[in-house]
């Protein structure tokens, strides 16, 4: 009942942090979420799972009974976590903490409400990444979305209202693409599933059980199913070109909801692509391989050069999210142990990265009260240690040696250059290689422009360096980077045993 336990946690914190004073919500959401990182690094150190949870593997911290019926089929409470699962839930609970921090600052209306909203979608989350019944996951997985609409709309920028509903109505449209594409594949199984239960609709799908379903036979059926859960995933994840949402909700979002969208919210379209399209169904990934590679590369590519014309700080770092999601869709579609557990590495390195970087840009915009390039050079003079955590934290972005991003990436292409699954992949990945180039390019733009040069600052505020609770989460959230991309492993193995029994296609389209 462990998982059950890091969930309740978050909730009740959430339940108190709501009704306690706004003088001391902030301090006390941040001392609250404490416990949920405790209980993820106790976890973690006692992590015994093999295999895959969805594939017959061996599942820590597991809870199973059923919860209700519906239309004949058993809701399971099934809750448990394998090496996929595990790095996604330890990120979640220490970027919470450090998001809520770094909130001490700018949130100063109705700061109960936002510190309640921010361990609400934390116990949410919790509950994406270890829910292993297709129903419990839905629920937390629509839950997510209520929170970060009103952190949007309530404390978001001057269109905070058109972001936030304009982020609603696009995830909302995509989770019922995924809905419909996931219960036709359940109608299509008929008898061969008496439950919601992830494994056993992994199982059934994987050993070739899928019947026909409205006048469609089951290949097309499946077909049908896996573009319709794409689609929804892909929104999520955002690829190109189901991305327009995300620049608007980062720009109008408040920093620290920013942190949480790019750092946590954003792999739950991975993941899910991970769980559903690639682990149930390989064998039409892999018939899909030219034109899922083909969508990684040019998300990768026009991410970048779309983050490259941008004058606003906050719209670079949003954009070249969309890149560097990029690369974890080519590393899924590669199909080598390499290639797919790369990419599951890369949504915790980039979870890290983007919000070091997030977080970095809203310290900048706390003192200067801009975030555009233009109005400002030379800041390094006045805040050197934020200016220097911000170019530590872009060459992780860049995929510099020894930080996260760069063990993510070079997992993923050499995963990528060995793939088999199609005779193009290695010039796919060639032609994402060039994003890195052009990451470079927009970062160092940025930081010359901003950072370096005579100090000029075109605005009335005084600019000096951010106070310790300010700086504090970013050295917290570098120090990690820098840990990950030193030791890999830390992660990387837990992961590989996940991701082997997924190489093994099976059904037949």
């Amino acid at each position: 009942m462990l998982i059950e336990g890091l969930i309740a946690v978050a909730f009740v914190a959430a339940l108190v942090v709501f009704v306690s004073p706004d003088e001391y919500a902030g301090r006390l959401a941040a001392a609250l979420s404490l416990v949920p990182i405790a209980g993820s690094l106790y976890m973690w150190s006692q992590f015994d799972a093999t295999g895959n949870a969805l594939l017959g593997g061996s599942v820590a911290f597991e809870t199973d009974f059923v919860w209700l019926t519906l239309g004949g089929l058993d809701v399971h409470w099934l809750v448990g976590m394998d090496g996929i699962s595990m790095p996604l839930v330890v990120l979640t609970t220490i970027l919470t903490t450090l998001a809520i921090v770094s909130a001490w600052t700018p949130i100063d209306t109705r700061q109960s409400q936002f510190y309640g909203l921010m361990l609400f979608m934390e116990a949410n989350l919790l509950g994406v990444f270890t829910a292993l019944d297709f129903f419990l996951w839905f629920v937390f997985w629509e839950a997510v979305l209520v929170p970060m609409y009103f952190l949007i709309g309530i404390w978001g920028g001057p269109r905070r209202k058109y972001a936030a509903i304009k982020f609603f109505v696009y995830t909302n449209i995509a989770s019922l693409a995924m809905f419909i594409g996931f219960i036709a594949l359940v109608f299509g199984l008929g008898d061969s599933v008496s439950s919601m239960r992830l494994p056993e609709i992994a199982t059934a799908l994987r050993g070739g059980e899928l019947g026909g379903f409205a006048g469609l036979d089951a290949g097309a059926l499946k077909l049908a199913a896996f573009v319709a859960m794409f689609v929804g995933f892909a929104v999520k994840v955002p690829v190109v070109p189901l991305h327009t949402w995300l620049p608007d909700a980062h720009v109008e979002a408040p920093t620290p909801a920013s942190v949480m969208l790019a750092g946590v919210l954003l792999k739950m379209g991975t993941y899910a692509l991970l769980r559903f399209n690639f682990t149930m169904m390989p064998d039409v990934a892999q018939a899909l391989v030219v034109p899922i590679a083909l969508i990684a590369v040019i998300s990768v590519i026009y991410g970048a050069v779309l983050a490259l014309a941008q004058q606003d700080l906050k719209r670079i770092v949003a954009y070249s999210s969309v890149s560097s999601m990029g690369y974890v869709i080519l590393g899924l579609v590669a199909y080598t142990t390499y290639g797919v557990g790369g990419a599951t590495f890369q949504m915790v390195a980039h979870g890290l990265i983007s919000g070091l970087m997030f977080m970095t840009v809203g310290v900048i915009y706390n003192t200067t009260h801009t975030r555009m390039v233009g109005d400002m050079s030379g800041i390094a003079d006045r805040m050197p240690v934020t200016s220097g955590i911000f170019v530590a934290g872009a060459f992780g972005y860049m995929g510099l040696p020894l930080m996260a991003g760069f063990a993510g990436e070079f997992f993923i292409f050499q995963g990528a250059f060995a793939s088999t699954v199609h005779s193009a992949m290695p010039l796919f990945t060639a032609a994402a290689m060039f994003g890195i180039v052009i990451v470079a390019g927009y970062l160092l733009l940025a930081m010359q422009r901003t950072l370096f040069g005579p100090f000029r600052f075109d605005g009335d505020y005084e600019v000096t360096e951010a106070a310790f609770h300010d700086v504090a989460p970013l050295a917290v959230l570098l120090f990690l980077v820098i840990v990950l991309g030193v030791a890999p492993d830390l992660f990387f193995q837990m992961i590989q045993q996940a991701v082997n029994p997924i190489l093994q296609t099976g059904g037949g389209l």
